[in-house]
């Protein structure tokens, strides 16, 4: 009742002034106005106090504030009228429901509970269905109850929340393991580790260096082609050239023993337009059949751009519809390709392991969750399936059906040793079953083939580094499943002191795997998908060690289904060059689908490291090799991933305060955040031809001698120059390039042998600039002296001076002087000043003549960052530019700093023609933070 209007009373000299015959009102004055309507809602009083029958104040009389007497005469249909009013606005405000007022609040404070606000139970039972009524009509949305975490962390409930996160972004089968222990990164439609939580980088370079490092190559993508073997080499020749290295017609690849690479241009367009590099496996021939099947590993930033090249090439445009199976799945879960678990054993295991709780939290009629295997991204009507009617090639995507981990370091083969077994033979009594290794074990030309299989892995123990084997080397095996021989602690592989047939080690060595023994039924779809479907759960595994007598001991006999197709394939490790030789070498091992996990762990136990995208990076750079997409700046993925990276940097840049920030521009750095390959490729042209106008008239040698040279010496082809950049990836170029840079080890310590080349004069210059005017070369760079590269250093020419002063063991090497920022001022005025006089400071700088260097538009502009169009990125500094840096770091097996990057190939040829023989390859070093020049050797492996 505390919202009534407080009680007032009449002031009885107006009521009796205003009710006299000396007015002339023959009406008695009423209490309140004639009208409802001007009520005041609260104090029944009338909106203006000045008007006829309005409550007005008395005078003070015996201390209080009205007058006490009240008016004699009432007219009864007016003041009826007031009185229903002011009880319509009494109940109002009695039954109206506020924050403030509550049915709890009728209680006295100590037994008042904030509980009893969202828990009307906690209320009185007198008072429990106002309260009910109340909260009905304060609740207009019902609120869903979520369930308590102990149901949510139940496995299906966890599957559920598993698939619906992977609707954007594809989870490897070991996501889980990785997000528990690395740092996640979202790229090319995966969700990755990128680098571990805990400090890795020196761990990591001793287990590649002296133990094994492990990896989950998963995301890459699979494509795989059949048809006949001729129809096949002609449309893939159309991607390849011989000039660039072994193609797909290889004869030692195409035998299926060797695992083949090989970088992949559009059709017809060699050398330029590439999309990127590709490694293949052929399967084995099959007597009397010239049908052949070839996979196609890809990274998953260039299947974009491969897989329509190949339908192109391969004419497979008529896609090939899967069938949709008549599958109800609940509306939050995404259609999987994991088949059902079948009836018997389900009923099985329902039998055996009973339940301690009940799951009601499932609908009654909808199927249990599955974990997504495979691409769950995908739709089930999404063509992977590509045929061709004129020449019979089908192309089907394989990508996310084949598990694919890779063992980096000398005891690779130590830990596959360990880890795995090959499959033990079953009783070929055995009844008829919907597994695949019975019926396999009573075929007996198979089974023979298994044992020699076999008998090649266990020569594999007595070997003592990996990279002892031939590079590419394929084994197919069928092992036993790698769960029942887990160790109870984590033990480091080692490699077997046992002896072995000294002899078949050597052959193995030096011949490899024979072509029989590398056939392995992964090839067959029908088999994988056996494999995935009967597939032993942790559940019932962990049941059946339970019932071992012997705690601890394996299983016997081994379960049928535990027989898994694998293929081994090695990684050659470094190739290239004059020093470290097969670092870096190990075993890519290829699963079917399903048993990511059962053969992870298990390789984790032998002491194997664990390495993430971050360490797949770090392995490029010691091996010397471009690692795709980073170093490939002539591919479609390579041109993404520059500006990915471009607009990562410059965020982070703008983040930082502005007097925190480094200043490039006085630095003299054109571009720290990016490298302009396309404008240093054509300015070094330019520069080349202009030279070579001037030369002309001294030149002594006609145009036919000079031919005649080149033909002489058939290691230069003479072909018609790309008008975009491209990368010099001839062979027969490389090694002319890489000898006439004098080659040496490490530090510049001593020369390396080379072949015969060419000697380097104005006519060889000018023959090989007619070839590759327009190419960047790749070449590894050792710094002499301290110092550590950085991402996007300046690769430049030294001047004859900095040669003379390179004898002095004080001179590290030159300064570049602090350049000039002439946009600091003018972001200044932009600030202070209108656009007014920003207009007038744009004019009076064109009339100083610096148009061609300042920006049109001033309100692009960064401090520190000189803004586009770049002026000429070869003479900006004292010291000409021949180059950029794409990784860069400490090399811990060198032990110096060590940069990789791309040269302009005319830029390096005019440095290398000038300079005197004892200090050729000899060039210099700037990180764009730095002002200071360090020296470094020039290496290009070939």
């Amino acid at each position: 009742m505390r919202n009534q209007p407080a009680s007032v009373q009449y002031p009885s000299s107006l009521l009796n002034a205003e009710s006299s015959p000396k007015n002339g009102g023959d009406t008695p004055v009423t209490g309140v106005h004639e009208g409802p309507s001007d009520v005041h809602p609260f104090t029944a009083r009338p909106k203006n106090p000045h008007q006829r029958g309005g409550w007005v104040r008395g005078h003070q009389k015996d201390g209080g504030g009205y007058a006490k007497e009240m008016s004699k005469y009432i007219t009864a249909g007016p003041f009826a009228r007031a009185r229903a009013a002011e009880v319509s606005t009494m109940l109002k405000a009695v039954t109206k429901t506020t924050g403030s007022c509550h049915v709890f609040g009728a209680l006295p404070k100590h037994m008042r509970r904030r509980a009893m606000s969202h828990n009307t139970k906690r209320l009185p039972r007198r008072l429990r269905d106002a309260a009910n009524r109340m909260a009905g009509s304060k609740k207009k949305k019902e609120q869903a109850k979520s369930k308590s975490r102990k149901a949510r962390r139940r496995h299906g409930n966890l599957l559920l929340e598993f698939n619906r996160r992977q609707r954007k972004n594809v989870w490897l089968e070991t996501h889980i393991w990785h997000a528990k222990r690395f740092h996640m990164v979202k790229k090319w439609g995966y969700c990755l580790g990128d680098r571990p939580t805990y400090k890795c980088y020196r761990p990591s370079y001793r287990a590649m260096s002296s133990h094994c490092l492990l990896q989950d190559l998963s995301y890459y993508c699979c494509i795989e082609l059949q048809g006949e073997e001729d129809k096949l080499l002609a449309s893939l020749s159309q991607l390849c050239s011989k000039e660039a290295g072994p193609t797909f017609a290889a004869a030692v690849c195409l035998s299926g023993r060797r695992q083949g690479s090989v970088v992949v241009y559009r059709a017809g367009l060699y050398p330029s337009q590439p999309l990127g590099p590709v490694t293949f496996l052929w399967r084995p021939r099959t007597q009397g059949s010239a049908h052949r099947q070839l996979w196609i590993w890809a990274h998953p930033n260039m299947k974009q751009d491969l897989l329509p090249e190949l339908q192109a090439v391969c004419q497979c445009c008529e896609a090939v519809v899967p069938p949709v199976l008549p599958v109800v799945t609940p509306a939050e879960v995404v259609p999987t390709v994991e088949p059902e678990p079948k009836p018997e054993k389900t009923a099985e295991a329902k039998q055996v392991t009973g339940t301690k709780r009940k799951r009601t939290f499932k609908d009654a009629g909808g199927p249990p969750a599955k974990k997504i295997l495979g691409d769950g991204t995908r739709s089930p009507t999404t063509s992977v399936t590509w045929k061709s009617s004129s020449n019979g090639i089908v192309i089907n995507d394989l990508t996310m059906e084949i598990v694919r981990y890779r063992l980096i370091g000398p005891q690779s083969h130590s830990v596959l040793a360990e880890t795995m077994e090959p499959a033990t033979d079953c009783d070929v009594r055995i009844m008829p079953s919907s597994l695949w290794w019975p019926e396999h074990c009573k075929n007996q030309s198979k089974m023979n083939l298994h044992r020699e299989q076999a008998d090649v892995f266990h020569i594999l123990k007595g070997l003592y580094s990996t990279g002892e084997l031939p590079s590419g080397t394929v084994l197919g095996l069928t092992v036993d499943d790698p769960r029942l021989t887990l160790p109870t602690k984590k033990v480091k592989a080692l490699p077997c002191v046992k002896q072995v047939d000294e002899e078949k080690t050597r052959e193995l060595m030096l011949r490899g795997v024979p072509e029989h023994c590398c056939q392995s039924y992964l090839w067959e779809q029908s088999v994988r998908d056996n494999v995935t479907e009967n597939k032993i759960s942790e559940q019932e595994l962990n049941r059946m060690r339970s019932e071992v007598l012997v705690p601890g001991s394996r299983l016997s006999p081994t379960p049928l289904q535990g027989r898994v197709p694998v293929l081994l394939v090695h990684q050659p490790g470094k190739q290239l060059g004059h020093e470290m030789s097969s670092w870096g070498a190990g075993w890519d091992l290829l699963l079917p689908k399903g048993w990511g996990m059962a053969f992870w762990v298990p390789l984790v136990y032998r002491g194997v490291h664990i390495g993430g995208l971050n360490m797949s990076l770090k392995h490029s750079q010691n091996k010397g090799a471009p690692h795709f997409p980073h170093d490939y700046p002539d591919c479609p993925a390579g041109v993404r991933f520059q500006e990915e990276q471009e607009t990562q940097l410059l965020d982070k840049f703008k983040r930082r305060p502005p007097a925190k920030r480094t200043n490039y521009i006085k630095h003299g750095c054109l571009a720290p955040f990016c490298c302009p390959w396309q404008q240093l490729a054509e300015e070094w042209e330019l520069i080349s031809r202009q030279g070579g106008e001037e030369r002309k008239g001294d030149q002594t040698q006609t145009t036919a001698e000079a031919d005649a040279l080149m033909t002489s010496h058939g290691d230069i082809p003479v072909t018609k120059p790309p008008s975009r950049v491209t990368v010099l990836r001839n062979r027969k170029s490389l090694r002319v390039l890489s000898g006439w840079c004098r080659p040496t080890t490490s530090k510049g310590q001593r020369r390396c042998r080379v072949g015969e080349v060419p000697p380097l004069d104005r006519l060889a210059l000018t023959s090989f600039l007619t070839a590759h005017g327009m190419s960047l070369v790749w070449v590894r760079l050792s710094i002499l002296s301290k110092g550590k590269p950085e991402l996007h250093a300046m690769v430049c020419a030294p001047t004859a001076e900095d040669l003379k002063l390179l004898k002095k063991e004080s001179f590290s090497g030159p300064q570049e002087p602090t350049h000039k920022d002439h946009f600091k001022s003018r972001i200044r005025r932009r600030k202070k000043a209108p656009k007014k006089a920003a207009t007038s400071s744009l004019c009076r700088d064109k009339a100083e003549g610096k148009e061609s260097e300042l920006p049109s538009s001033p309100s692009h502009l960064v401090v520190g960052l000189w803004p586009d169009p770049l002026p000429s990125v070869t003479a900006h500094c004292s010291r000409v530019t021949l180059g950029w840096v794409t990784q860069g770091d400490f090399s811990l097996s060198a032990g110096c700093g060590e940069a990789l990057g791309f040269v302009s190939v005319a830029g390096l040829l005019n440095t290398l023609l000038n300079q005197p023989m004892e200090h050729r390859g000899m060039l210099l070093l700037r990180d764009p933070t730095s002002l200071h020049y360090r020296f470094a050797k020039i290496n290009i492996e070939v």
